[in-house]
């Protein structure tokens, strides 16, 4: 390493260090960017500080998931069974009934997609045995990933004491999904699903919008604010982006997409892998709490400031543009031959893991 790069990486610690110590715990936005092929990290801030996944937790569900398939344990096509407690989740959930069932392809379509918690238990329960005996086998695998400042509760993401991780975790997590099971990358580049009845867009502004964007997932608790985990792919190089705490769906989105782009375009220097960054800066010792600033008045203003005149979200980014075709739907849903819920349910639970936040419809406008 030149002299100039150590003079560089000395002053971005000392900013970095100053901005740690001037910013309340709550006004944190930690993120990392990193290059899937090589591991290197691009560029990071507030890395190891923990923090609530949300329904990023859904991405470890599916890497367990996987690895029981892997291990012939269960197939995409295994029936995956609405037992009671999966029923009774909270929203955002498919409100699907006790007994019915829909194959495993089909459930990780919707957990992708819509985020349904309801879908989420059953799934582990299908694997597993029960809720409890699958969320042991997510901390195993996060252990085994190297994920060491992250720890599971439930499958779904929702508040639960003693559920948390970081950023660098969740990049971990990324890379080895795109890494390990190139073959259900397929899943999280989903523009959205339909039952026969009703269309659910996927609640990633980026897919269809973002050029290669190909994942991963969003996620939302008022604990952790808005987050967002991006992947897009071009000329064979994948990056993808971890983006904690942002206060609008639209932040978050433009907050990705901005990182991304930045990723594909700019020089960085070549300092640190994902195993070889090492933990800094506060917050490592208890997870941040964003729900004073996130759902309160202050939060729902600063939200409403992100809509047009008509309700559609405002996003920022050059790099997020208006889809320029229908969402392509691929079906997820019941198993033939059984009753299917209401349409009124799937339409006031249609915006996944925003459950009890009013957002406009994901459609960004024009510029």
């Amino acid at each position: 390493m030149s002299t100039r790069q150590k003079r560089l990486i000395s002053l971005a610690a000392t900013a970095t260090a100053a901005f740690f110590f001037s910013v309340p715990l709550a006004q944190a936005n930690p993120h990392i960017l990193v290059e899937v092929q090589s591991g290197r990290v691009l560029e990071h801030e507030e890395a190891f500080r923990k923090w609530y996944p949300a329904s990023l937790t859904k991405l470890m569900t599916a890497y367990t998931v996987f690895n029981a398939i892997r291990a012939g344990e269960i197939s995409l096509e295994t029936p995956i069974v609405i037992s009671k407690q999966a029923a009774a989740q909270p929203a955002a959930k498919m409100y699907y009934k006790p007994g019915q069932k829909l194959t495993l392809d089909s459930a990780l379509k919707i957990l992708m997609i819509k985020s349904a918690n309801d879908v989420a238990v059953a799934v582990a329960e299908a694997v597993a045995g029960t809720q409890d005996a699958f969320v042991l086998r997510m901390n195993s695998d996060a252990a085994k990933l190297g994920m060491s400042d992250s720890h599971f509760v439930n499958p779904n993401g929702l508040p639960g004491k003693g559920q948390y991780t970081t950023a660098r975790d969740l990049a971990v997590l990324t890379v080895a999904l795109r890494r390990d099971f190139p073959q259900y990358a397929g899943y999280f580049a989903l523009e959205g699903f339909t039952n026969g009845k009703t269309n659910t867009p996927n609640i990633n502004l980026l897919i269809g919008r973002f050029a290669g964007a190909d994942g991963m997932k969003t996620g939302f608790i008022c604990a952790s604010g808005f987050n967002q985990i991006g992947s897009a792919t071009r000329n064979g190089r994948t990056i993808i982006s971890v983006v904690l705490g942002t206060d609008s769906l639209a932040a978050r989105a433009d907050a990705t997409a901005n990182l991304l782009q930045k990723g594909f375009t700019a020089q960085f220097p070549a300092v640190d892998t994902l195993s070889s960054l090492k933990p800094y800066g506060l917050g490592q010792d208890q997870v941040t709490d964003m729900s004073a600033d996130i759902c309160s008045a202050k939060g729902a203003k600063v939200r409403s400031e992100t809509r047009d005149e008509v309700g559609r979200m405002k996003v920022q980014s050059p790099y997020i543009q208006e889809m320029d075709h229908e969402p392509r739907y691929v079906f997820a849903g019941l198993i033939p031959g059984q009753d299917v819920q209401p349409d009124k349910m799937a339409k006031a639970d249609a915006i996944g893991d925003l459950a009890n936040v009013p957002v406009p419809l994901p459609r960004p406008t024009s510029f």
